[in-house]
């Protein structure tokens, strides 16, 4: 176990304990809600469409309110304002669960709360993510990102465990309802947490709101290297992400499976993110992190590629695990670096641009996906796109060294 020694020094502290408890079990809840209601979806419309508009009405409001959730969470009480945001998504799992009781539900109604959703989840990761700075020491920050991130992979491979016989079983209600109560139990912890207090809120109100957001906006931008690992991770999460956001139309049309089958594909991806995020965590350093960044994509590419091209369904599981893998050192990676090179009063703006990329880029890539999936198919377009993210990694890799100056220093 001495390989995991940053992970344990991460783990070691009490109010890393009670975060990361609180995550694995919000994640848990939140991985349970999404199986259900893109399959939810998918039983109501049969349509590639829809389902992807499900996941773009989920993160697309990344787009509007990041920035100013960002801005929001430099200036307000980040525990506080987690605790509101965890509450509105644990309301809003309860609406759909309620509609869909009764036989209301519909495309329209499912639609109007995942944005709902979205919304609240823009202001809930950058506050939870500029809290954490507060919680571990400095030199043991790049594993606590590791850790935050691991936790987030164990939840999609827990949720789809869970999820997926539940299902099948008792339908999609059951399973959205664990997603309130998960919230809820989440919700319910932050009063424990007692981070360091110039981690509590970044700074008093310097300006007004928009101009604090367009500040951190500019921040990032021209950031020598915020700014482009940002673009990065941005374009390449249009091309490839969105295959997982509307995984419905994948298992049904190109292997002929059900639920169980969607429930087993995400938890393969859980799982080799899962594996690959032990990797990272067990690091707990910056050196490097930029080159595995670039790396994570270009492989995540290949293994999209195999698990498209092939109709065999246990080899596309292992596809699927391969690019969660791949999927996950990217994404941990990426964080880190933001999260250390960020100045701490820019540092909630700075992330919740990490979260307008993580969960709008993800839903437009869905949408596009799903939109052109009616016309030509699942596999074409989806080619296309991995041949598309092996340009911008290949042109990502011409940068690695220059990023790195400005990004891999503690």
């Amino acid at each position: 176990m001495a390989s995991f020694g940053a992970l344990g020094r991460a783990l070691s502290h009490r109010e890393a304990r009670i975060f990361f408890g609180a995550s694995l079990t919000a994640w848990t809840g939140l991985w349970m809600h999404r199986i259900a209601v893109t399959w939810l979806a998918w039983e109501l419309t049969r349509s590639p469409f829809w389902v992807g508009m499900v996941a773009f009405c989920d993160l697309a409001p990344a787009v509007v309110f990041s920035p100013i959730a960002g801005a929001v969470a430099d200036r307000m009480d980040r525990v506080r304002l987690t605790m509101i945001a965890q509450a509105v998504i644990a309301v809003q799992a309860l609406g759909v669960a309620l509609l869909t009781m009764t036989g209301l539900i519909s495309i329209g109604p499912l639609l109007f709360f995942e944005v709902i959703g979205g919304i609240a989840a823009s202001f809930a990761q950058p506050a939870r993510q500029a809290l954490m700075p507060g919680l571990v020491p400095r030199a043991d920050l790049p594993a606590a990102v590791a850790c935050n991130s691991l936790c987030f992979n164990v939840a999609r491979f827990l949720g789809p465990a869970i999820a997926g016989p539940m299902i099948a079983a008792f339908g999609v209600v059951p399973a959205i309802l664990c997603n309130v109560a998960a919230y809820l139990a989440a919700c319910l912890t932050m009063p424990l947490l007692r981070p360091e207090a110039e981690h509590v809120r970044g700074h008093a109100p310097e300006a007004s709101l928009l101009a604090e957001m367009l500040e951190g906006i500019r921040y990032a931008a021209t950031h020598p290297g915020i700014g482009p690992i940002f673009l990065f991770a941005g374009t390449t999460a249009i091309l490839l992400r969105g295959v997982q956001e509307i995984l419905p139309p994948y298992v049904e049309r190109l292997f002929g499976q059900g639920a169980p089958g969607l429930a087993l594909l995400t938890a393969a991806i859980g799982v080799g993110a899962l594996v690959a995020g032990l990797w990272v965590a067990s690091r707990g350093k910056l050196a490097g992190a930029t080159r595995l960044a670039v790396a994570g994509i270009a492989a995540q590419a290949v293994f999209t590629a195999g698990f498209v091209a092939t109709g065999w369904f246990p080899f596309a599981v292992a596809c699927a695990a391969a690019f969660g893998a791949c999927a996950s050192i990217h994404g941990i990676s990426v964080q880190t670096l933001a999260q250390s090179a960020a100045l701490t009063k820019m540092r909630g703006r700075t992330l919740s641009l990490w979260g307008l990329i993580t969960r709008a880029c993800p839903a437009l890539g869905a949408l596009v996906l799903g939109t052109v999936g009616e016309a030509f198919g699942m596999r074409l377009p989806t080619l296309c796109a991995v041949g598309l993210t092996l340009m911008v990694a290949l042109w990502g890799a011409t940068r690695i060294r220059a990023w790195a100056k400005h990004l891999e220093t503690i």
